[in-house]
């Protein structure tokens, strides 16, 4: 198979594909956050990064493939959980990474905009899932470790945990204009590992 054929997100290209990959999504990313999706042109994202539109509709044929694609790598190369030991470190680590990716003015925006396509577009809203189970998972570690050593019950229900951390915080962005500094993550935080030690999450 050719390295640029295959769905987008499924193939894992090396050398000049590799750098063209990189460049391409990265055009896309700060054309997502100037202009929102809906403005996504991959004519233009081509420009930006300087390479060939016909690779680039080859590559990813549709706004919605390079979305797909955009959001695959940002979930392979999101920060690693945290391990402190005590889960109430881990969830802070997790919600204050949460609220440094939604302020940063770049990704942010990025964010922003993906949520909003994925709202009318179910291809996008298919790769966002996929992001956001990845980064779930990733992060449910820490709510495992924390039932090893006792701190929570057995059958807590890790990514709900993980779940309830990061909802208030996109709440914030997405509807209700408040916050997001530390303090938020800070409570967002310590709220689901008080519900979690009641053995809230715990599944029926």
């Amino acid at each position: 198979m050719d390295a640029e054929d295959g769905e987008p997100g499924t193939v894992r290209p090396g050398g000049r594909t590799a750098r063209v990959r990189e460049s391409v999504l990265r055009a896309a990313g700060d054309a997502l956050a100037e202009h929102g999706f809906d403005r996504l042109d991959l004519a233009e994202v081509a420009r930006r990064a300087e390479v060939g539109k016909t690779t680039v509709y080859r590559r990813w044929s549709t706004p919605a493939g390079l979305v797909a694609d955009l959001l695959t790598d940002m979930a392979e190369q999101s920060v690693p959980r945290a391990d402190t030991g005590s889960l109430t470190e881990d969830l802070r680590a997790n919600a204050r990474l949460v609220v440094r990716t939604l302020t940063d003015p770049r990704q942010g925006a990025l964010f922003a905009s993906v949520i909003a396509a994925a709202t009318c577009d179910p291809r996008t809203a298919e790769a966002l899932h996929r992001f956001y189970a990845v980064r779930i998972k990733e992060w449910a570690g820490c709510v495992e470790a924390a039932v090893e050593r006792g701190e929570l019950p057995a059958g807590t229900d890790a990514g709900e945990v993980i779940l309830a951390v990061s909802a208030p915080l996109y709440y914030r962005l997405l509807a209700s204009g408040g916050t997001l500094d530390e303090a938020a993550a800070d409570r967002a935080a310590e709220a689901a590992a008080v519900a979690a030690r009641a053995g809230v999450f715990v599944r029926a």
